[in-house]
């Protein structure tokens, strides 16, 4: 037996019964419940789950066999998991998350949200620029399918008519559920090609902001910038916060991804994984409001000034419930 294996077998041997003493109080848990731990053995969990540590610490500090290193962090992580873990029932949980850590997620990607914002923004300028100086450029960014007739071509009354309702009831509503399709696609993808080292999402970003970009030059030429500033609001302001922060989260991954810091590449990205993950339920929410206000408010209030008003309610609302400063829970 070489030194090294030698060492290790004497480190087990000193300390073998506790982990498997810890073992079976898991193995217990996990096959059964709670319930059937006896007193004995929730009162032995916490000190026999600290032994375990420090025995891993330990083994890692002098390089024992990495068996032995493998095989403690694997019983560490179920005692962690046990002592420290959320349990609950299903709704206590879901309202934990939205309590705390549904707006925790957001806080910890307000720089990556801010990129996300600059990037459509840019996008936005560029398009609008380009389309008021030649109207051709607007097919660019805009597929005629999506457009449906809603592009320089069209009349003053016909893109009236789209924001208010007008006689084209039927194009409306498809107008309206395609952008809101297109939005949400948009979206998810911005989130599932971050690990493609932002450069994707980057894009897509860039891209949708064109499209918003693109409509504004054509209303602002007709006469109706305002008008469309309005109709966007009822529930743009709740649908395009979601691109953004479907993008930031996107950008979270791609970020650790080329850049991990101190921590491996593997465990960076299961932290900002978690994140990302916060975040796009989040995410999944905001696009189901903003789908309940464009298929209903929308079409029901058609005074700008309304429009413009509940615009400034929802975006207030997910400000304050997103970024409003909560204790944490240590000093809670």
């Amino acid at each position: 037996m070489t030194g090294g294996a030698l060492k290790s077998h004497r480190f087990r041997e000193t300390r073998e019964e506790e982990w498997r003493l810890l073992e079976r109080i898991l193995r217990k848990a996990e096959d059964k419940s709670l319930k059937a731990l006896s007193d004995q053995d929730l009162i032995a969990m916490p000190v026999l789950y600290r032994s375990a540590l420090s025995g891993l610490q330990t083994a890692r500090a002098t390089s024992l066999d990495a068996a032995l290193i493998e095989y403690l962090e694997s019983l560490c992580e179920r005692a962690y998991y046990f002592l420290y873990g959320v349990r609950g029932r299903p709704l206590e949980r879901l309202w934990q998350y939205l309590k705390a850590g549904l707006p925790a997620a957001m806080q910890s990607i307000w720089r990556e949200s801010l990129i996300s914002m600059a990037l459509f923004a840019l996008g936005a300028g560029v398009a609008y620029y380009l389309v008021q100086a030649d109207p051709d450029w607007f097919y660019t960014f805009i597929a005629e399918d999506l457009a449906g007739g809603r592009d320089p071509s069209a009349s003053v009354e016909t893109l009236r008519d789209v924001l208010y309702g007008g006689q084209d009831e039927g194009g409306f509503s498809a107008f309206a559920t395609k952008l809101f399709t297109h939005n949400a696609t948009v979206t998810i993808m911005c989130f599932a090609f971050g690990f493609a080292l932002c450069a994707p999402t980057a894009f897509l970003l860039f891209t949708n902001g064109a499209v918003l970009g693109a409509l504004m030059a054509v209303h602002v030429d007709k006469g109706l910038g305002y008008e469309l500033g309005g109709w966007l609001s009822v529930h743009g302001v709740t649908e395009l916060s979601a691109i953004f922060l479907g993008g930031a989260a996107g950008l979270k991954i791609g970020w650790t991804v080329a850049f991990p810091g101190g921590r491996s590449r593997l465990d960076a990205l299961r932290a900002a994984g978690k994140t990302g993950a916060a975040v796009m339920g989040g995410v999944v929410i905001m696009l189901a409001v903003a789908g309940l206000l464009e298929g209903f408010a929308r079409q029901l209030v058609t005074n700008d000034e309304a429009r413009y008003a509940i615009g400034l309610i929802t975006g207030l609302f997910w400000a304050v419930y997103f970024y409003w400063p909560r204790r944490s829970p240590q000093h809670g």
